[in-house]
């Protein structure tokens, strides 16, 4: 069984996501062991970028204050590197096409063996292209992470027939951010994918309370939730730790 397949054991899954080096790297290392001590399941670190196309404006502030303070993807690898021995839980990317190769494909996943981390979401490689970076992934126990949104059932299920790790699950088109309502039918989403692989499918894009959570996490096997969080580290700076630890304890107490 690999991590991620853990993270997903005979519970519903809480997936918290962070800016990596927003507000700092060191309130992001405080962050990581904060949430997981919170209960968080698996954690999911943005790599900030300069056109973040599948973000909304929260996230996208957060890329700019990273960057801002002086955020580099190397700072970024030797800070997770340093804390790897006291994560016990899953860790993944997101990031996009451009900063991995920008690094140098290669070394980026060498970067991300070292670093103990168990997969990688880059939501603008097409499906069509994913191979290109799943296999050099695979070689190393890596899984690349599928997205699926609310489009053609074809779609869906050629995309869940090749999917590795867990399925991320788009609960509304467009970008991140939190909604008041989400209306699309989750649970016909999930069946699709059931019916190509028995894989986990984690729901997220626009939950944002307890309740939303735990109604995506009953029609599937776990909600993902990121501007909310992203959210309070804006909000409080570098005291945003305690903050976001009783929200994820929140928030993991809702799908238990």
């Amino acid at each position: 069984m690999n991590k991620i397949s853990e993270a997903f054991e005979n519970k519903k899954a809480f997936i918290p996501f962070i800016t990596g080096g927003d507000p700092s790297l060191d309130v992001t290392k405080k962050l990581i062991l904060a949430m997981q001590e919170a209960g968080a399941d698996l954690i999911e670190v943005g790599i900030p970028f300069s056109d973040p196309i599948a973000e909304g404006p929260v996230i996208q502030e957060a890329d700019e204050r990273a960057l801002a303070a002086g955020w580099t993807l190397d700072k970024l690898f030797d800070m997770i590197k340093e804390i790897k021995d006291e994560i016990h839980i899953p860790m993944v990317f997101m990031t996009y096409v451009n900063p991995i190769f920008t690094y140098g494909k290669e070394k980026f996943m060498q970067r991300c063996v070292e670093c103990g981390m168990a997969g990688v979401i880059v939501p603008d490689v097409p499906f069509e292209e994913k191979e290109e970076f799943a296999s050099v992934f695979r070689k190393e126990g890596m899984d690349l992470i599928s997205l699926i949104a609310p489009t053609s059932h074809e779609r869906i299920a050629m995309i869940a027939k090749e999917a590795e790790g867990f399925v991320y699950c788009v609960s509304s088109l467009g970008v991140t951010g939190m909604r008041t309502s989400i209306t699309t039918d989750i649970g016909a989403m999930v069946k699709l994918v059931k019916a190509q692989k028995d894989i986990p499918c984690a729901v997220g894009f626009g939950i944002s309370t307890p309740e939303q959570a735990k109604k995506m996490a009953d029609q599937s096997d776990g909600a993902i939730v990121g501007s909310a969080i992203v959210k309070l580290c804006g909000a409080y700076g570098k005291d945003c730790v305690p903050k976001v630890k009783a929200y994820v304890k929140e928030m993991k107490d809702a799908i238990r």
